[in-house]
């Protein structure tokens, strides 16, 4: 399936990139988690596509999908990661596609058109970036790692989702190279799979953020898990790393 699922995400990039260089019309989902018309048709676009060739997956789109519970066998689709950088023109966008079976990922592809960057992995078959393969960074010393992270929509009631990563930035900040906040879940991954970021984590993710970027990670030789070091599932806390800082950045993340 790797033809037909690169090149069904390769038309939708097309559709992103004509967005992206467009006027747009903006809406709020909240206070500041926006949608346009973008995302809804591509989103529309995903469905039609998948259905054809995956028919025994149910789709799991974040514009259309409104059940509480997830699927086992399900494709995952964020039609615009990183809306917010769409809107203000910053090339930090892309679509992402995660396929599950027995929810378990087996197949993830994330394209952003506008760098022409498309990473794709498979089960057990590693992880590319334009069909040529990647792995994960050597770093060993977290005090030499680049690590990335974002921030959620609960930041504006200042929650406990806000103070979590404000204190967990006090923690982890002085004992890290750098933290990069791109704002596409995403890419974060696939920078973390391809050794630009030696890690990321984020909290209150949703699974169409991450269903393609974990298995690219793993297939890149990484490790992901929820920030107690556990099997991550949707709606933990998602650390991803080369799996050489793993553990230390696990002691510097704070309980949740």
């Amino acid at each position: 399936m790797r033809n037909e699922l690169t090149a069904i995400i390769r038309e939708a990039g097309e559709m992103l990139k004509e967005g992206y260089y467009s006027k747009k019309c903006v809406s709020f989902k909240s206070e500041v988690d926006l949608v346009t018309q973008y995302d809804i048709e591509i989103e529309k676009f995903l469905t039609k596509r998948l259905k054809e060739i995956y028919p025994d997956f149910e789709i799991v789109g974040e514009e259309e999908y409104s059940e509480s519970r997830y699927p086992s066998n399900a494709i995952f689709v964020d039609p615009i990661d990183g809306t917010t950088n769409f809107v203000h023109g910053i090339p930090f966008v892309a679509v992402s596609i995660g396929i599950f079976k027995d929810s378990e990922p087996i197949e993830g592809a994330v394209y952003n058109p506008v760098l022409d960057e498309l990473f794709y992995a498979k089960k057990g078959e590693g992880a590319f970036l334009n069909k040529e393969p990647i792995e994960v960074s050597a770093a060993t010393l977290l005090q030499k790692s680049l690590i990335a992270t974002g921030f959620p929509y609960t930041k504006v009631t200042k929650g406990r989702d806000y103070r979590w990563v404000i204190e967990t930035m006090k923690e982890l900040l002085p004992k890290t190279r750098d933290i990069r906040r791109l704002g596409s879940a995403a890419i974060d991954l696939c920078y973390t799979a391809k050794g630009i970021f030696d890690g990321f984590y984020e909290i209150n993710l949703k699974p169409w953020d991450t269903a393609a970027g974990i298995l690219i990670v793993e297939e890149a030789g990484g490790r992901v898990s929820n920030e107690k070091g556990e099997k991550y599932r949707f709606g933990d806390i998602v650390v991803a790393s080369n799996g050489k800082v793993h553990e230390d950045l696990l002691k510097n993340i704070a309980r949740y």
